[in-house]
């Protein structure tokens, strides 16, 4: 398999995994706090990660003896990345939540032009436009038919920004040390750092009574990291950061049929979503101008 197509299935894998993630967050928001929750992601990935490399590898350890500093702030951001995405799920829903946290993506194509020289094409530039147009329309329309406080609303969609611009930070460094160091190797540190600064905000007691069925999503949770997060990697490695992002921003179509499954099997987990036409149309702006960027002009190009 060439490096290419390595690339494409390790983007499209997370983007799977990120799919299901927004619901899944909503429902384990019912009885814990978003940092709680957060926390219990990371010290479930770093556990399996760190189990796999005790039976298989234990040298993959070094790295935790004196990690980069660049690796120790891409753990810190994409705790924060965590924090943010989940309080803006916390204050939304699923589904607008998986239509703003896109913004990540489309920040992460911008930086790999700007950052690191890859090539755009007009058409490429012309999908970021569309896609934020889209970002523009889903949320007026959004606030048009809201039902509830709107400074809830606002603070939820500035938390998933907060988040996104965190996520694409990490994964600039990320792009960077992956160049060096082994995938899943780095993600001990960046999976440990945030396990490790979110114990003091986290209230033990609360999970001494907790059913059966809750630690299977805890447990969903912490995996969906660990193949997500181990996905991104190696496609950072394998693939140019724009069309990673290409790859990534079309997640919530599966949020969205999940939703849509969830209504019709008249599933009442959560809150039905209350989206019109016009608020559908604003998502599929989004997500036609990142389709749109992956048809790269090979003959129109110029450097940022």
């Amino acid at each position: 398999m060439s490096s290419r197509l390595k690339g494409i299935l390790f983007a499209s894998i997370a983007a799977i995994l990120w799919g299901f993630l927004a619901i899944a967050l909503k429902i384990s928001l019912k009885d814990f706090s978003p940092i709680e929750i957060s926390w219990v992601r990371f010290v479930v990935a770093f556990t399996v990660l760190s189990g796999y490399y005790a039976f298989f590898n234990p040298g993959s350890f070094s790295i935790l003896r004196k990690p980069p500093g660049t690796l120790l702030l891409a753990g810190i951001l994409l705790g924060l990345n965590y924090l943010g995405f989940i309080t803006g799920v916390h204050y939304t829903t699923p589904g607008i939540a998986q239509v703003f946290i896109q913004l990540g993506p489309i920040f992460l194509t911008i930086a790999a032009f700007i950052i690191f020289r890859e090539k755009a094409s007009l058409k490429q530039i012309a999908g970021l436009v569309i896609a934020f147009a889209g970002l523009s329309l889903f949320y007026y329309e959004q606030l048009s038919v809201l039902i509830g406080d709107v400074k809830v609303f606002n603070k939820g969609i500035l938390w998933i920004i907060f988040g996104a611009l965190c996520w694409t930070s990490y994964a600039v460094l990320q792009k960077r040390l992956v160049k060096k160091h082994s995938p899943m190797q780095l993600n001990l540190v960046i999976f440990g750092v945030p396990a490790l600064l979110y114990i003091p905000f986290v209230q033990f007691e609360r999970f001494a009574d907790i059913s059966a069925g809750y630690i299977l999503l805890l447990i969903f949770l912490g995996l969906n990291t660990l193949g997500a997060y181990g996905s991104l990697a190696y496609a950072l490695k394998y693939l140019e950061a724009n069309k990673i992002s290409v790859i990534l921003i079309q997640n919530p179509i599966i949020t969205f049929i999940t939703l849509m499954a969830m209504d019709y099997l008249e599933i009442s987990w959560i809150k039905n979503e209350n989206f019109t036409i016009l608020t559908i149309v604003g998502a599929i702006m989004v997500i036609a101008g990142g389709v749109l960027t992956v048809f790269v002009n090979k003959k129109i190009r110029f450097n940022k």
